[in-house]
């Protein structure tokens, strides 16, 4: 009877443990599930930024009155910085 119980015991150990091990596999995957996740959330929420500050910028530039031929060239002119911001901003989050 004792024997019985003992057996019973260590059968109970072994599935505790067993439950164990997984629950802290998974435990470390969810950590490094949250970890990407929070990375692609801080990629998303920048570029965001940077729409933002694009669209700023643009209605700055259309609200600028000057004649349409300088108009043209002014807003070229922003564009390209603005391209050339992006490249930078590109390179440095690589």
């Amino acid at each position: 009877m004792i024997h019985e119980e003992l057996q019973r015991t260590e059968k109970l150990a072994a599935q505790v443990s067993r439950k164990l091990q997984q629950l802290e596999q998974d435990n470390k995957a969810l950590v490094e599930e949250t970890f990407l996740l929070r990375s692609r959330l801080e990629e998303k929420e920048s570029a965001l930024e940077d729409f933002k500050n694009q669209i700023k910028i643009a209605k700055l530039v259309n609200s600028i009155p000057v004649e349409e031929m300088e108009s043209a060239e002014l807003r070229e002119k922003i564009n390209n910085y603005i391209k050339e911001i992006d490249n930078i901003i590109a390179y440095l989050s690589e």
